[in-house]
């Protein structure tokens, strides 16, 4: 499991800066989202006020890759358009992991489902997950991320809400009611990129640009 001090990648940048230059960790962030009566509502939470940097800031559910993510069992495969927008940053088997940990983060932090349980764990149903962007912390800050976002249906999941402590106030907001708890600028930015691409035409998704935000979170298109 995740260090429950460790930065959320849907949230903010860690404060200070490190002596050298940190290698970005990978990690995953899943935006689950549903149809609600005022338009598409996401799960998020809040991060713990006692966490080491920029608590109280609405996260989407996430955390770094672990080694073990590698390793663990799927329920289904990742769809070809997801994997091929994974792997246009990571190897085969990193892309993989990359799904498995947005998956095993929902079922930690939020007690949901995508796929089947297995055990303490799950078997992730990676065939329901959509690519959406992934962001870079900047250089000089002590902990980063390379975080891809993603996305998945609400209906792809069961279970009942029960978070784990590291999030609270887990629930279903539109982005406007998100906004008015403390989002962080980047999670705003990654909240545009999918709204956007739930607006498209389904046949279209597959073939839009990639989008990374780098630096101070400044859009950029894939090369």
């Amino acid at each position: 499991m995740t260090d429950p001090t460790a930065d959320n990648p849907g949230g903010a940048d860690a404060e200070g800066h490190a002596r050298r230059t940190v290698r970005p960790r990978d990690a995953a962030s899943l935006i689950l989202w549903r149809h609600g009566p005022s338009g598409p509502e996401v799960l998020m939470g809040k991060r713990h006020a006692k966490h080491r940097f920029m608590p109280d800031v609405m996260v989407f559910p996430g955390g770094r890759v672990d080694p073990d993510d590698h390793r663990l069992p799927a329920l289904s495969e990742l769809a070809p358009a997801t994997r091929r927008m994974l792997e246009r940053r990571a190897p085969p088997a990193r892309a993989r992991a990359i799904g498995i940990a947005a998956v095993r983060e929902l079922f930690e932090e939020t007690g949901l489902v995508l796929g089947e349980r297995r055990g303490d764990g799950v078997a992730a149903a990676l065939g329901t997950l959509h690519y959406i962007c992934r962001a870079v912390t900047p250089g000089g800050r002590p902990i980063r991320f390379n975080a891809r976002f993603l996305a998945a249906p609400a209906e792809a999941v069961h279970g009942d809400i029960a978070g784990s402590g590291e999030l609270e106030d887990l629930d279903w907001y539109t982005p406007e009611a998100a906004h008015r708890r403390h989002v962080a600028d980047i999670t705003g930015k990654v909240l545009v990129e999918f709204l956007e691409w739930l607006e498209m035409p389904p046949r279209a998704r597959s073939s839009r640009p990639l989008i990374v935000f780098r630096g101070m979170d400044n859009r950029h298109q894939e090369r």
